[in-house]
């Protein structure tokens, strides 16, 4: 895992970006499905070199549809799947707090995006954050990195709620993007 100022990171929204999203909350392993294409666009960005993160709003542990323990399966198969695919995650944070706490690392806020950025001594203007939400936009802004939107998970919507800049890249799935990224 390269470190420093010349670290090659990427943030990547979980729900919606690497797995099926849902309305009614991704509540067990059982309900985390990978996206079509999206845990070997993971490894093929291990390959190239990149440190790939996730940072994660979870308020279903705040609205008590599940716990810490279950969202950690959740994880586990995430990561189970992944190995299997040759990939991994450098890193993952969560926020499991309510909306309307206020917290700093709740997306839209930046305090998940920081850390990701600190952990790694990367340089803020060429980390990258990949999402399908406004929120996920906001926090990018907010902390100072690039913002990539796919149309899998809530991307449509977003698009469709006409909110984000014209310039904000957009593409298809996870996958799609590595493509493009890969081969510049």
């Amino acid at each position: 895992m390269q470190e420093g100022k010349n670290c090659k990171l990427i943030i990547l929204d979980r729900d919606g970006v690497i797995n099926q999203d849902s309305d009614e909350y991704i509540k067990s392993p059982a309900e985390w499905i990978p996206l079509p294409g999206s845990l070997a666009a993971i490894a093929r960005l291990n390959a190239a070199g990149y440190v790939v993160t996730v940072a994660t709003n979870q308020s279903g542990i705040g609205r008590g549809y599940y716990d810490f323990d279950t969202l950690d399966e959740i994880h586990e198969k995430m990561h189970e799947l992944l190995a299997k695919e040759g990939g991994h995650i450098d890193d993952l944070t969560y926020c499991p707090h309510l909306p309307d706490l206020g917290c700093q690392c709740r997306k839209p806020a930046p305090g998940m995006l920081d850390r990701m950025v600190q952990r790694f001594d990367a340089l803020s203007r060429a980390t990258f954050m990949i999402g399908d939400t406004l929120s996920d936009y906001q926090a990018a802004m907010a902390a100072g990195v690039n913002f990539v939107l796919l149309r899998s998970g809530k991307g449509l919507r977003t698009l469709e709620q006409g909110q984000l800049p014209d310039d904000v890249p957009v593409f298809d799935n996870l996958a799609a993007y590595v493509d493009r990224l890969l081969e510049e």
